[in-house]
């Protein structure tokens, strides 16, 4: 899938999916919130995919405080889940808008699912994604991407009532973050994955409200790959994963 300056017709797998090419991220975000807002019963399920233009969104339980100095490029606050993150060009942002009832599934297993499409996309490539207990999103280790050594640190079963762990990302790299808002059990916003960027930006914020939180792409970790490659490859995988 190529990625352009204007949607495109669906792409032919199965989950109605549309590429957007490059947006600024306001106004497809209204897009997002009056399809979910005036959706009906039996409301076709969709996939959009972008780039955006550079910006920082806040979500819900955002705080100031992790805005370091966001200067000249925009931020939007939004009505997702999480904390403070930044978008643009060479990132590709995947929205699914489902009907999770209708799909069968609750929220937890919908972000473990939408996790599994991007470690499975990464596979791809060879590389290995992780994921951390109690900071949703993908990692991968920055002295050996492609090892499938499990982490110390990903999520394991506690008795009930135990407190959260605290997140420990030593030795690890965020590559892909999540964001999800579920309104009347249909969800918006999504995830987004860090294929070829300049991430320079992330050094501006606490990512995902994580002071000195390590962010990369592919590209720093040797994988040659436009965006459009990896929206191809990742909406394959948001099809499977996401199926009913």
């Amino acid at each position: 899938m190529a990625l352009s300056s204007s949607p495109q017709a669906p792409l032919s797998i199965g989950l109605s999916a549309t590429d957007w090419g490059r947006v600024a991220y306001e106004p497809l975000f209204e897009k997002m919130r009056a399809f979910t807002a005036q959706r009906q019963q039996h409301t076709p399920d969709a996939l959009w995919l972008c780039e955006h233009e550079p910006v920082f969104t806040q979500g819900l339980a955002g705080q100031s405080t992790h805005l370091l100095t966001p200067a000249d490029i925009p931020v939007v606050a939004t009505d997702r889940g999480g904390q403070v993150t930044y978008h643009g060009p060479g990132q590709v942002v995947a929205y699914p808008l489902l009907d999770l009832r209708r799909r069968g599934y609750f929220v937890k297993e919908y972000v473990y699912r939408l996790e599994e499409s991007i470690i499975r996309t990464l596979a791809h490539w060879g590389v290995t994604g992780h994921r951390v207990a109690g900071a949703p999103g993908i990692y991968v280790r920055l002295d050996d991407p492609f090892s499938h050594a499990l982490l110390a640190q990903r999520p394991q079963h506690r008795p009930s009532g135990s407190p959260a762990p605290v997140p420990n990302f030593s030795g690890l790299g965020k590559i892909a973050a999540l964001g999800i808002k579920v309104s009347r059990h249909c969800s918006y916003h999504g995830a987004a994955l860090n294929v070829a960027m300049d991430l320079r930006p992330f050094s501006r914020i606490n990512p995902c409200g994580y002071s000195g939180l390590t962010t990369v792409d592919l590209s720093r970790i040797g994988i040659a790959v436009t965006p459009g490659e990896v929206a191809l490859v990742w909406a394959e995988r948001l099809q499977a994963q996401l199926a009913p």
